[in-house]
């Protein structure tokens, strides 16, 4: 049979298949969502993330030492914060001693060139688990983004090389960057979760940080995932406000989104492969129904495929090992 083109030449062998890649996963596209806990010597297995672990500082310096030597060069710092700690204001959030600041500083003494990257949100001091100040059963948007700006001042005194808002209250990212630019921070950006939704894959999350909300639910900040528009225009407002990196969170059922984010702006866009994505494929690996490391390296590259310059993932580690063989 004569063919003017045979398609399956440029997939003969995995040579020519690596030669001809459009897309190309290194460790570098990644970022490491860490969880951090009060004590010395303190790991503590999540039980709904498989494999995964809070650690106390010391534990967590020894991790980022190891990411490093991966070639990662990123990582997002989450703290599980004392109940006797957490009220309405999330005050505990600027304290300049606190478990997040403390953190920030023994990691940038240990390993300085890492980007260190800083979660922004009053859920975990909260009394109330939201992402918000609770007045008369409401969210309140501007007293919240008030409290924001404190404790984004703060991670940059400590050392975060970009803070990340994950709230979604409205102008938080104008009110951050001046609060920046005002106090001298001129050089700590900020990555923006501007197009995360209310989903149902959150759930490891909460356990790892004890973070579940005490009443009813994030909708009223966080997106609709019916909704497609609704993310550009929220990442085009990021950016406008001084967004330097714009998050669409969760990635695998929104990869259509994190397209048409890319398509939208002219900043990086970061997507983050979430702990209920995390522990579908750890479930179905454990029950011998799929390969685990076939899965990882095709689901983060689907991310990137899909248009994300970055990608936090808790596979990361796994991922850079298979990618460094």
């Amino acid at each position: 049979m004569y063919l003017q083109r045979r398609n399956r030449i440029l997939r003969k062998t995995a040579a020519i298949r690596a030669m001809v890649a459009e897309t190309l996963l290194t460790p570098q596209d990644f970022i490491v969502p860490l969880f951090i806990d009060e004590g010395k010597g303190q790991q503590h297995e999540i039980s709904s993330m498989p494999g995964y672990f809070r650690r106390s500082i010391d534990g967590t310096v020894k991790e980022v030492k190891e990411l490093w030597g991966l070639g990662i060069r990123s990582v997002l710092l989450f703290i599980k914060c004392r109940d006797e700690l957490k009220d309405n204001t999330g005050k505990e959030a600027w304290n300049p001693n606190g478990l997040m600041q403390t953190s920030i500083r023994a990691i940038k003494d240990a390993v300085p060139e890492i980007v260190v990257m800083t979660d922004v949100a009053l859920d975990p001091y909260s009394s109330y688990g939201h992402d918000g100040i609770v007045e008369n059963g409401e969210i309140v948007n501007d007293p919240t983004v008030a409290a924001l700006v404190r404790m984004s001042l703060s991670h940059a005194d400590a050392g975060a090389d970009f803070v990340a808002p994950s709230d979604m209250m409205d102008g938080r990212i104008g009110a951050i960057r001046q609060g920046l630019e005002e106090n001298g921070f001129t050089q700590t950006g900020i990555m923006a979760y501007s197009a995360k939704y209310a989903s149902c894959f959150y759930g490891p999350f909460r356990d790892a940080l004890d973070s579940a909300p005490g009443f009813g639910d994030k909708k009223t900040y966080q997106m609709d995932y019916a909704n497609r528009l609704e993310a550009v225009k929220e990442a085009q407002m990021d950016v406008e406000e001084g967004a330097d990196i714009v998050m669409v969170k969760p990635a695998l059922p929104y990869l259509d989104i994190i397209r048409e984010v890319k398509n939208a702006v002219e900043v990086p866009v970061s997507a983050y492969n979430i702990s209920g994505e995390y522990a579908m494929i750890k479930a179905a690996a454990r029950m011998g129904w799929i390969n685990e490391e076939k899965a990882i390296l095709e689901t983060l590259t689907s991310i990137k495929r899909a248009g994300a310059d970055l990608i936090a993932t808790y596979f990361a580690k796994d991922a850079a090992k298979l990618l460094n063989i």
